[in-house]
């Protein structure tokens, strides 16, 4: 079995640790924020607001990037869909439309050719006009200079400047899901390369609704109102400021006392503690998570399709996700989240048949059928997250339940847990507790968590099977939907029938929000949030 290699960029994997994790798999692992004792100072960041409206946002963690071709990071893109517009943006969900382009793509040669237009008259902050060249330079500087971002675009192989505001994309084969790739920021190629250090981290100049102002790494960000963007910006705010409060509680207390307008994530447990806030309340939408229970297929009795049969039926995960993740997230019963399954019309209903009502005799039949000894030693690795630690502990006490006394959940800090999870040893996991965020295709569940070459990067679990891994294949290279719509079906009902994944949740992009606060719509997509203008509207201020 063939497949082209394409090593994920960490954006891809840091949104699907956590909504507010900063680690990789290449290790990389940074945090700031602590106990938000380190919020921004009131005088800085309103030194140079001496009219207007300022809106204050807590974020959970620190942004690292400013520059789009470096920031794989959410709190990083936070901060660069405010500075940057992209040549396609999304409405709700994954519906793409044309922000700096013209409009649809110009799709040809069967998929492998694709021809953007952009828009006349619009300037980065500078006043510099946006052109092709532009836009080829932001295409390739990722690859070239080996960011963890290049490999978003290995699929293309030559840019084309057919006029200063024409590009064309050859690809190297036809790729599904290209036309999310032209979700991209350009960034102006001469200003970038003058000083790449200063673009990211002082300089960033983009074309967006909101300048840079100043960053003070640990404690603010703070934005001014673009007077003369281009696009349409209904909002009142002069002046944003992102400040990063990493203790949940915190952050709620700075919504309660007037510090923040809105504050990032709401978990479970603090859900009515926001609802008892006069002056605030939740606001939430569904994003495009995929939290997932993986099992073990290369070794030990996990390799066994009836071993991972019985533990589906040995555990309620419908009572562990009501449990330890509602009101913050839903029940999943597939790799892909619903936005998705509705947009494509997949069969999502009948996947909900598939996973098994609780059936403790059921388990312990199919366990004794395969010959598991009630003195095997299970291992369940989770990373320092509660609520896929419930989520182990749940799978341990059933297996305890079933008469096994050995069955340990280890909670491991990111660096240790990202080093065991995709070894493929039985000595190293049973199963684990992951999960995957942010994706607007299915390829982008499907391929990096399940084919096999993907095997020891982003698929721990080692799942094997050849028409599986054809169709997914297939799939990413038919530019027809239809035909890829087939495939993903067909695949998808194979992977829960062989039950290489227990699906188990999603989580929901919520927010607490002052009163005052007007137009605040939280989107699918994690890293577009908080979105202060755009195609749903803008944010106001009425204080």
């Amino acid at each position: 079995m063939t497949a082209e290699k394409r090593r994920p960029s960490r954006r891809r994997v840091l949104q699907a640790i956590g909504a507010t994790g900063v680690a990789g798999l290449a290790g990389c692992i940074a945090s700031s924020g602590g106990d938000g004792t380190d919020a921004v100072d009131e005088g800085d960041a309103a030194a140079s607001n001496s009219s207007g409206k300022t809106f204050y946002f807590a974020q959970a963690k620190s942004p690292l990037n400013f520059d789009p071709l470096k920031a794989n990071d959410i709190p990083s893109l936070q901060v660069v869909e405010r500075l940057f517009d992209s040549l396609y943006t999304y409405e709700q969900g994954t519906t793409l439309t044309p922000q700096l382009a013209t409009g649809d793509p110009e799709v040809s040669k069967s998929g492998q050719r694709y021809v953007v237009s952009l828009k006349d008259g619009i300037t980065f902050h500078n006043g510099d006009p946006i052109t092709a060249e532009d836009v080829k330079y932001s295409y390739l500087a990722p690859g070239r200079e080996e960011t963890e971002n290049g490999s978003e675009f290995t699929m293309i192989d030559t840019i084309s400047i057919v006029d200063d505001k024409t590009v064309q994309f050859d690809l190297k084969y036809p790729f599904g899901p290209f036309k999310h790739s032209l979700a991209w920021s350009p960034v102006p190629k001469s200003v970038r390369e003058a000083d790449k250090k200063a673009f990211n981290t002082s300089n960033p100049v983009g074309s967006g609704p909101f300048e840079f102002d100043e960053w003070q790494q640990g404690s603010f960000v703070r934005m001014q109102r673009h007077d003369d963007y281009w696009g349409e910006n209904g909002s009142n705010i002069e002046t944003l400021v992102f400040t990063p409060v990493k203790e949940p509680t915190t952050r709620i207390t700075t919504l309660r006392n007037g510090e923040n307008h809105a504050v990032q994530t709401v978990p479970p447990k603090l859900y009515s503690t926001v609802e008892g806030i006069e002056e605030a309340s939740v606001t939430e939408q569904t994003g495009l998570g995929y939290f997932y229970l993986a099992f073990n297929c290369n070794e030990g009795p996990t390799a066994d399709k009836k071993v991972r049969e019985a533990i589906d039926y040995a555990i309620s995960l419908d009572e562990a996700v009501n449990r330890y993740v509602e009101p913050a997230g839903t029940r999943m019963t597939s790799p892909l989240p619903q936005s998705l399954i509705d947009s494509w019309g997949f069969p999502g209903e009948k996947w909900d048949q598939i996973p098994h009502e609780k059936d403790k005799e059921m388990a312990r039949q199919l366990l004794d059928e395969a010959g598991v000894s009630k003195d095997y030693d299970w291992t369940i690795i989770v990373p320092p997250d509660k609520k896929r630690e419930q989520i182990g502990i749940s799978v341990s006490n059933a297996l305890k339940s079933l008469g096994f006394s050995n069955a340990s959940v280890q909670r491991l800090d990111w660096g240790a847990f990202l080093d065991k999870y995709a070894t493929g040893k039985e000595s190293d996991y049973n199963m684990y507790a992951l999960g995957w965020l942010d994706e607007v295709d299915p390829d982008g569940y499907l391929y990096y968590l399940f084919h096999e070459s993907e095997e020891a990067s982003t698929n721990g679990c080692y799942y094997r099977n050849d028409e599986v891994m054809s169709q997914l294949d297939a799939a990413r290279r038919s530019p027809d939907r239809e035909e890829r719509k087939r495939l993903y079906t067909e695949a998808i009902t194979t992977l829960l029938e062989d039950r290489a994944h227990l699906p188990v949740y999603n989580l929901k992009n919520s927010f607490g929000v002052r009163t005052e606060v007007e137009g605040f719509r939280p989107h699918t997509v994690s890293g577009i949030n908080p979105r202060m203008t755009g195609p749903l509207g803008s944010v106001t201020l009425n204080n």
